[in-house]
């Protein structure tokens, strides 16, 4: 084996194992150009913000042979390696970041080998930028100073920032944060900072400015999306101040005060001013520009105004004085200046205090007499009242206050400069009530407003109510609830009512009536309200237990209030309880009760509550048990059949005789007896069916059979009354020709119905009712088979055709006789002659065109009638 070096191409090293036997040729790669993601890498090219661990690139290659190949990657001694490949795969995995500002070129030493030979190449991979860096500033934060001076438009400072990025990404732009409440502007492009067009800076409105500028590249794509970034940076602009502003006067507007105790010398007022331009700042010089008229003079050092004479020389009551602040240059030369007046008032002392004044001097009491509740609004005439403050100006200006009870009263005016006549005017005439108030006192306080001292004064007003009648009597309840027991004598006391008036005298005299529907067993004492019973009246619960009417409250001029009086009269236990008749009978059937009743006609529970019991029963007394509330009698629990009852008694009829109490609850407590006859017979078992069993357990009810026969029939009536309206309905919205008059029919031969006993079991489920058809004339016998009166013996020939019979009503039950223990159930039995034999059912719609070929033929036999005549 023998190893040859071959070099094709610059920085392509090729290694050839050559066999002397035979030859082997090397494996290549292939070369796919730039724009591919797989070959040998040849003018690759990866953006900066490709995620690590992203695939990147496949190597791809061959051996002429045909045999396996693997690949390879390395990097040169010392550099960083930033690409893994997968020998078998040729895969390449990015696994360290990259970045363009640092490294914007790979190399990169690839290789591919059969086993024997190995070819190895150098590529370059070229990192492509991505907008990931931020404009730098290259002179800022940063402090300048500008004199306030400087021109509108002026450039004062370069703002500097680079981006490091390429393309778009790479380029500046610059802007002022808040650019519109700025006095600067900046150019986008270079980053000049400049003074607005017609701004100015002034030093002493605004000694120092930040300004905070932004830096903001053009864009570019970052981790697939277009990204923008920008930094900011603070410019600090300190104003260097220039003698170009006038002296200011501090705390303006000025005031000052001559005192009718001043005297000359006295310092009335001092001003003080300061250079406006307070960087560098000139003394100031005060003086006088006017309105002193020479009895003032002012200290040109401090600004110290003083009085030159008496107040009592003094012409004018307030003065303008101009006054002059000039600023000093340090030659002493009077430069620029400031004017600003002020104001010096000649005023009073205050040594009066305000005061009341009646018709006959001052005066701090006042009284009035006047009848209650006057009308809203009125003034009170009956108080004369004056107040004064001697002192000038605001010195003898005061409020006025009327302090007391409420709001009843208000005074007129309120606010007084020197002196007023007072008007009390009346605010709430409700709250002035003699019943309530006998006598009002109001204060009546004046406090001086704008004075240090507050000097006030108070006088004492004195209201005396009269009282009038304003005032309905007032019960002491709406309603009064009155119980009284029944039976009470006449002139009985039931309640007492009472009410007042607060009206005073005559006025609060109450006089007390009734009236009403419920008032006629009733009267009342007129002075004292109480309500008693007529003389005559006898209360009865039973008949009536409440009675309702109104009692009248009424003052001496009319004026009243009504309240509703509720008397109940109550029940006392006067009625014993009493049966319907002193003698009972009953028929019991073993297991089912028998029951009495009492009634008691008191009103009330437990007067009318009615407990019953046993007292005596014969021939034996343990046999029956009763309840107490309910009155039902029954047998005791272990009498089940007649066979047990003939082994406590050897009586063969079965009959006992019981005495029975009912006793009411009322106190004391009243009772009645009544004899019971009780025949007992044992249950037997009918052949009638569920009709049977019904009747059987009715037989002591004979309103609850009739309450079966009555629905029973209107259950047939609504039945027959839905089948012809259907066939009105049916006909009506028929095309067919209808009669427009009675259809006179054949006489049809009528059935003969015979009603054999329904609680007899018939031979055949359809026979209960059977029908007896017998061949008869055109003229039908009805019978009354039961001998009444509702059907008589009649023969009728057709025409008209016979009305339809009803069954007779059922016989009256048989007598009872006590020897016979069996139940005779009564039956109904009637016999009915009708038609010959059954005829075939004929259909709703037959009979329509039965009636219709009646009605043609007809027809023509009155045409042929005609005909002949």
């Amino acid at each position: 084996m023998k190893n040859v070096k071959i070099n094709h191409l610059p920085q392509l090293f090729v290694f050839v194992h050559a066999c002397f036997g035979q030859a082997d040729f090397a494996p290549f790669f292939y070369d796919n150009g730039p724009y591919s993601h797989n070959g040998n890498l040849a003018l690759f090219s990866l953006s900066e913000d490709t995620p690590v661990g992203t695939q990147i690139y496949s190597l791809n290659g061959t051996d002429p042979e045909g045999q396996e190949v693997r690949y390879g990657l390395s990097f040169h001694p010392g550099s960083q390696e930033y690409f893994t490949v997968d020998p078998k795969s040729g895969n390449i995995t990015l696994v360290e970041k990259l970045d363009r500002e640092k490294q914007d070129s790979i190399d990169v030493l690839v290789s591919i080998t059969d086993g024997q030979s190995e070819v190895v190449e150098r590529v370059t991979i070229f990192v492509m930028d991505a907008n990931d860096e931020k404009p730098e500033f290259q002179n800022m934060p940063a402090i300048i100073d500008v004199l306030e001076t400087t021109e509108s438009g002026s450039s004062i400072y370069k703002v500097e920032a680079v981006d490091r990025d390429t393309g778009s990404g790479g380029s500046v732009t610059y802007h002022i944060q808040n650019g519109q409440s700025t006095l600067f502007a900046i150019d986008r492009h270079s980053g000049v900072l400049r003074i607005k067009s017609g701004e100015m800076l002034d030093y002493e409105k605004t000694k120092t400015h930040f300004v905070t500028v932004i830096a903001k590249d053009g864009g570019g794509n970052f981790n697939g999306k277009e990204q923008f970034l920008s930094s900011s940076a603070t410019l600090t602009v300190n104003v260097i101040d220039a003698q170009d502003t006038p002296p200011s006067f501090i705390g303006t507007p000025y005031f000052g005060y001559v005192y009718e105790i001043s005297v000359p010398g006295s310092e009335i007022f001092t001003v003080v001013a300061k250079d406006g331009d307070v960087g560098n700042p000139n003394p100031v010089c005060y003086s006088f520009d006017d309105g002193d008229d020479g009895v003032f003079t002012i200290n040109k050092t401090s600004g110290s105004i003083t009085l030159l004479a008496l107040p009592i020389y003094l012409k004018r009551e307030i003065f303008n004085i101009k006054v002059r602040a000039s600023e000093v240059s340090p030659e002493g030369t009077l430069m620029d200046y400031g004017v600003t007046t002020v104001v010096i008032r000649v005023v009073d002392l205050n040594n009066n205090p305000p005061t009341f004044y009646g018709e006959h001097g001052p005066q701090n009491i006042f009284e009035l007499t006047m009848y209650e509740h006057p009308p809203e609004g009125e003034i009170l005439r009956g108080l004369k009242i004056t107040v004064n403050d001697s002192d000038q100006g605001a010195n003898a200006k005061f409020n006025l206050r009327l302090i007391g009870p409420g709001r009843m009263l208000r005074v007129v005016p309120q606010t007084v400069l020197n002196e007023a006549q007072v008007t009390i005017l009346v605010e709430d005439s409700a709250a002035m009530d003699y019943e309530k108030h006998h006598f009002l006192t109001y204060k009546l306080l004046a406090v001086e407003i704008d004075t240090p001292e507050r000097f006030s004064a108070t006088a004492d007003i004195v209201i005396h109510l009269l009282d009038t009648n304003d005032n309905a009597p007032k019960f002491s309840a709406d309603y009064y609830i009155a119980r009284i027991p029944e039976n009470s004598p006449g002139g009985s006391n039931v309640v007492s009512v009472t009410a007042t008036d607060p009206d005073s005298g005559p006025w609060g005299d109450v006089k007390f009536s009734i009236y009403g529907s419920g008032a006629d067993l009733f009267l009342i004492q007129p002075a004292s309200g109480i309500i008693y019973t007529q003389p005559w009246a006898s209360l009865d619960a039973e008949v009536r237990s409440k009675y309702n009417f109104y009692v009248k409250a009424e003052d001496a001029e009319g004026k009243y209030s009504l309240a509703e009086v509720f008397v109940t009269v109550l029940d006392l236990n006067d009625h014993p309880p009493a049966f319907n008749d002193n003698f009972l009978e009953k028929t019991m059937v073993i297991g089912a009760p028998v029951k009495i009743e009492a009634v008691d006609d008191d009103a009330e529970v437990p007067n009318n509550v009615i407990e019953y019991a046993i007292m005596k029963a014969e021939p034996d007394n343990n046999i029956f048990d009763i309840n107490a509330d309910t009155g039902e009698i029954m047998l005791k629990s272990y009498i089940k059949s007649m066979a047990i009852i003939q082994n406590i008694t050897s009586q063969r009829d079965f009959t006992w005789s019981l005495v029975v109490q009912a006793r009411d609850r009322g106190q004391p407590s009243f009772s009645t007896t009544a004899v019971v006859k009780i025949d007992i017979t044992e249950a037997t078992q009918l052949n009638g069916g569920p009709l049977g069993s019904f009747l059987m357990q009715s037989r002591n009810k004979p309103l609850h059979i009739l309450g079966l026969l009555a629905g029973v029939i209107s259950l047939m009536v609504i039945v027959t009354v839905i089948i012809s309206t259907a066939t009105f309905m049916r006909n009506k919205k028929s095309n067919r020709i209808l009669p427009n008059r009675r259809v006179r029919r054949r006489p049809r031969k009528q059935h003969t119905w015979n009603f054999k006993n329904p609680f007899k079991s018939p031979e055949a489920p359809g026979e209960k009712f059977r029908v007896e058809e017998e061949e008869q004339e055109s003229g039908v016998i009805v019978e009354n088979a039961n001998c009444n009166n509702n059907v008589s013996n009649v023969v009728r020939h057709w025409p008209p055709p016979p009305p339809p019979c009803a069954p007779s009503l059922p016989p009256p039950a048989p007598p009872y006789i006590p020897t016979e223990r069996q139940w005779a159930v009564p039956t109904i039995s009637a016999r009915v002659a009708g038609k010959p034999k059954k005829k075939p059912e004929i259909s709703r719609q037959d009979n329509v065109n039965q009636a219709l070929v009646s009605e043609l033929k007809m027809r023509l036999e009155q045409k042929r009638i005609l005909t002949r005549q």
